[in-house]
């Protein structure tokens, strides 16, 4: 069943209808050609879920009924922050794609010393369009709750400051050899964490310093070394395996 978020404004509990609006208006008509009578999951972007009948298509919009709700909860009680470096932009969409999927709940992107790539103000940028249309996509797709949140692009000192309102802050740093994820995070009970991934050409030494100093953990991702867009992925799951509801056991 194709699933959609909603405004939550836009769906009415009272009277058990719904109305969409927007360019989901084209996709649920003109691509999946749906019908009157066919069923749609309705999200409210912060895990109300609902199965629906459409009930009337026009230019503009889609209106349902609401048939059930659906109690069920996808979205993890740990909320994962991941600050990405800048990395080149075909790295940037797999990375805002696959994060969504696994179930990070905010992506913030850095300008560190190392980053290729400049992202200019975000009212100018269409890339930014583009990115959040990704993250939305992939939230679909993998049926969650709610829309990650994407930031940025803030500054390397920026950054810092803003983890410094997380309960707990880890950075995978090449060379570190001896303290993983595991070890960094076991038997702690937190909310919220950050975790800060370079981009293409890792952290600069002096970063590194800086990251330390605000209190973060400087861990290690294994003997390998691996992109930024896989180091992204594999420590956000490691995070919400070892934490959270990754296992299946929540």
């Amino acid at each position: 069943m194709d699933r959609f978020f909603v405004e939550k404004n836009n769906i009415n509990l009272e009277n058990n209808t719904c109305i969409i609006e927007g360019e989901d208006v084209k996709h649920i008509s003109k691509v999946l050609r749906c019908k009157i009578g066919e069923k749609l999951e309705i999200c409210d972007k912060e895990n109300g879920e609902y199965i629906a009948e459409i009930i009337g298509i026009d230019k503009n919009t889609v209106n349902l009924n609401i048939l059930e709700k659906v109690n069920i909860n996808r979205e993890s009680n740990l909320k994962v922050k991941l600050y990405q470096g800048l990395p080149k932009g075909p790295k940037m969409e797999m990375i805002l794609q696959k994060l969504t999927e696994v179930g990070v709940d905010e992506i913030i992107l850095v300008q560190t010393k190392r980053s290729v790539a400049k992202v200019d103000d975000k009212k100018e940028d269409k890339k930014f369009e583009r990115w959040e249309r990704i993250i939305y996509e992939a939230a679909k797709q993998s049926k969650r709750g709610k829309i990650p949140k994407l930031r940025g692009v803030l500054s390397f000192d920026e950054a810092l400051e803003d983890m410094r309102h997380n309960d707990m802050n880890i950075c995978p740093y090449e060379n570190e050899k001896t303290t993983s994820i595991k070890k960094s995070i076991k038997n702690v009970s937190i909310n919220n964490i950050g975790i800060f991934i370079g981009p293409e050409g890792g952290f600069a030494e002096e970063e590194i310093e800086k990251v330390q100093q605000i209190g973060a953990n400087i861990v290690s991702l294994g003997h390998r070394i691996l992109r930024t867009e896989t180091a992204s992925v594999i420590s956000t799951s490691i995070v919400l395996y070892e934490l959270s509801d990754l296992g299946g056991d929540e």
